[in-house]
């Protein structure tokens, strides 16, 4: 099993929630309103007057499988509009009940 945590920009986040089921992953967990700014490029997300847009996140523990699908699907949603802002991270799930 696999964590991949997804932190996107919110404009990204009804669409992504309903292509999720599409890639056969039901259970999520979400966080709105996450402010930070990316490592390389694109635009601060900060929630303020002259940074106004915001992150979301969402966390999600898949099939090791799943990894690759959601992975090429994301990206290619970055690359449609990359200054949005859309980064996931994978880790490995140890342990879970």
């Amino acid at each position: 099993m696999k964590a991949v945590m997804i932190v996107l920009d919110q404009a990204h986040y009804e669409m992504i929630v309903n292509d999720l089921s599409s890639l056969n992953i039901r259970g999520f967990t979400s966080w709105k309103e996450v402010y930070g700014r990316g490592s390389n490029e694109g635009y601060p997300h900060y929630g303020s007057h002259a940074w106004p847009s915001v992150n979301n996140a969402i966390l999600t523990i898949v099939e090791d499988d799943r990894v690759p699908l959601l992975l090429k699907y994301l990206k290619g949603l970055d690359e449609e509009s990359p200054h949005l802002g859309l980064r996931a991270f994978v880790w490995n799930v140890e342990e879970m009940i």
